[in-house]
C-alpha cells in the first residue's frame, strides 16, 4: 500500500501530476485516432477507397474493436493496476498506428485501425477511474475537464501538427525503403506520428495508482462484468438514458474529428495542411474551452445544491446546439462556415466532461470502469454508425453526391440532437428519483 496514493492526498500535486500524465496520453490518442481524417482525399485517390469504406475505417473498424476490447480490459481496471494497464495500450496503439501506414490496402488498412481501437480501449475507463479516487467530488468536475479537454488539445494539434506533417509529406515524393518497398507520403504520416508514442507510454509507468474510494459494501472488492450488469440492470431506467442521451449528444463533435476536414477540402476546396490548420486553431481554442467551462458550469451547481445540474447543463447545450448545426453546413461561403464553426465546436465539445463526471457520481468504485467501458460501447456504435459510417454511406448511397457531404452532416447531427434531448430528459427525471428523491 506504500505506492499508492491515499485519500488524504486527495487533490494534491500528485494528483494533478496524475491528471496532466494522462492528458497527455488523451492528446496523443486522439492524434492517432483522427490523423486518417487529414488523409482521406489521399487514400482514397491511391486505394481507390469509396467514402463508405472510409466512413467504415474512421468509425466501424476503430469503434467496434474498441468497445470489445474496452469491456474485459475495464474489468482489469477494476482491479488491478490502472497506470500499466493504460501503459500497454498507450504501447500498443502507437505501434499500430505506424502500422497503418505500411499498409497496402484496404484490407489491411483496416486490421490496422483495428489495433489502434483495441489499443485505446485501455485508456479512458481506467482514467476516469484514476481521476475520480484521485480527486474530492467538489473538485471532480474540473479535474475531468482538464482530462477531457486533453482530447480537444489532441483534436486541436491533431489537426494543426498533422495538417503540416501531411502537407509536407504529400509535397514530397514516394521513398523506397529496404524491405517495406516504396512508400506513399499519405503512409509515412502515419509512421510519424505513430511512433513517438512509445515515450509517452514509458512516462505513465511513472504515474502511481490512487487508493480506491467510493466503495460499495454491497459489492465484492473484486466483480465481475456480469456485476456490473446486474447492477445497471436494476437501475436500467438511468444507466440506458444516460448512455443513449450522452452518445447521441457527443454526434456533433465526432463529424468536427472526422468528415468537417474533409468537408472543407472537397466543398470549400482548403488544402489538407490548411483545413487541417484552420480546424485545428478553432478546435484547440474553442473546443478546450467549452470542456473546461462545462467542468467549471456543473461544480457551480454542485455548490449551489443542484444535484440534476449536470442534465441541466447538457439540455441547455443540446438546445443550443440545434440551430447551429443547421447552419455551419448550410452556406456556400467559405467566411461564413468557418465563422459559424466556432460556436459549433464550443458547444460540442461541452458534454464530454459532464458525461465522464456523471458516470462516476451514479457508479460505485468496484464498477466505476466497467460501466464506463459499457457506456463507450455505447458512445462508440452510435457515433460510428451515425458520425462516420453513417455519413459516408448516406453520401454515396441516399444523396448519391459526394458534394452533398455537407447535407449528410447537418442531418445526422439534427437527428442526434433531438435524440439526446428526449433520452437526457428522462435520464434526468429517473436521476431525481433515485438521487434527490423528487
Amino acid at each position: 500500500m506504500n505506492d499508492l496514493i491515499k485519500p488524504k492526498d486527495q487533490d494534491s500535486l500528485i494528483a494533478w501530476y496524475a491528471v496532466f500524465v494522462l492528458v497527455l496520453a488523451y492528446v496523443l490518442s486522439f492524434v492517432d485516432r483522427i490523423i486518417l481524417s487529414l488523409l482521406v482525399t489521399p487514400i482514397k485517390n491511391d486505394l481507390g477507397t469509396s467514402d463508405a469504406q472510409m466512413g467504415l475505417l474512421m468509425g466501424f473498424a476503430f469503434a467496434i474493436f474498441y468497445t470489445v476490447a474496452g469491456i474485459p480490459i475495464a474489468k482489469y481496471s477494476d482491479v488491478k493496476s490502472r497506470s500499466l494497464i493504460i501503459s500497454t495500450g498507450i504501447f500498443l496503439w502507437s505501434i499500430m498506428t505506424a502500422f497503418c501506414g505500411l499498409a497496402k490496402s484496404f484490407f489491411q488498412l483496416f486490421l490496422a485501425r483495428v489495433g489502434v481501437g483495441v489499443g485505446e480501449a485501455a485508456l479512458t475507463p481506467a482514467a476516469y477511474s484514476m481521476i475520480a479516487d484521485y480527486f474530492s467530488e467538489d473538485k471532480l468536475g474540473k479535474a475531468m475537464g482538464v482530462y477531457k479537454s486533453g482530447a480537444m488539445v489532441g483534436g486541436g494539434l491533431a489537426f494543426i501538427i498533422g495538417g503540416a506533417v501531411v502537407g509536407y509529406v504529400m509535397n514530397s515524393e514516394s521513398i523506397i525503403l529496404p524491405i517495406l518497398g516504396e512508400m506513399k507520403p499519405w503512409q509515412m504520416a502515419f509512421i510519424l506520428v505513430g511512433l513517438p508514442g512509445i515515450l509517452i507510454g514509458l512516462l505513465m509507468l511513472t504515474v502511481k495508482e490512487p487508493e480506491r474510494t467510493g466503495m460499495e459494501d454491497s459489492l465484492d472488492s473484486k466483480v465481475s462484468i456480469s456485476d456490473a450488469i446486474k447492477y445497471m440492470r436494476k437501475r436500467w431506467n438511468l444507466y440506458l438514458f444516460i448512455f443513449l442521451g450522452f452518445s447521441f449528444m457527443a454526434t456533433p463533435i465526432t463529424t468536427a474529428l472526422t468528415w468537417i476536414p474533409v468537408y472543407l477540402q472537397r466543398v470549400h476546396e482548403m488544402s489538407i495542411a490548411d483545413s487541417g490548420k484552420t480546424l485545428g486553431i478553432i478546435i484547440f481554442f474553442l473546443s478546450t474551452s467549452g470542456v473546461l467551462v462545462s467542468g467549471w458550469l456543473i461544480d457551480f451547481f454542485k455548490k449551489k445544491g443542484l444535484k440534476d445540474g449536470y442534465f441541466r447543463v447538457a439540455l441547455t447545450i443540446c438546445i443550443l446546439t440545434i440551430p447551429i448545426v443547421y447552419l455551419v453546413m448550410n452556406d456556400q461561403s467559405l467566411d461564413n462556415t468557418l465563422w459559424w464553426l466556432h460556436p459549433f465546436v464550443f458547444v460540442a465539445s461541452m458534454p464530454l466532461v459532464i458525461t465522464a463526471t456523471v458516470l462516476q457520481i451514479v457508479t460505485p468504485n468496484q464498477l466505476r470502469a466497467q460501466v464506463s467501458a459499457v457506456y463507450m460501447l455505447f458512445l462508440n456504435l452510435i457515433t460510428a454508425l451515425l458520425a462516420t459510417t453513417g455519413i459516408g454511406f448516406i453520401t454515396d448511397y441516399w444523396f448519391k453526391d459526394e458534394m452533398a457531404l455537407g447535407e449528410s452532416i447537418t442531418l445526422v447531427n439534427l437527428i442526434a440532437m433531438i435524440a439526446s434531448i428526449f433520452c437526457l430528459y428522462i435520464a434526468r427525471l429517473n436521476f431525481n428519483k433515485e438521487f434527490t428523491k423528487s
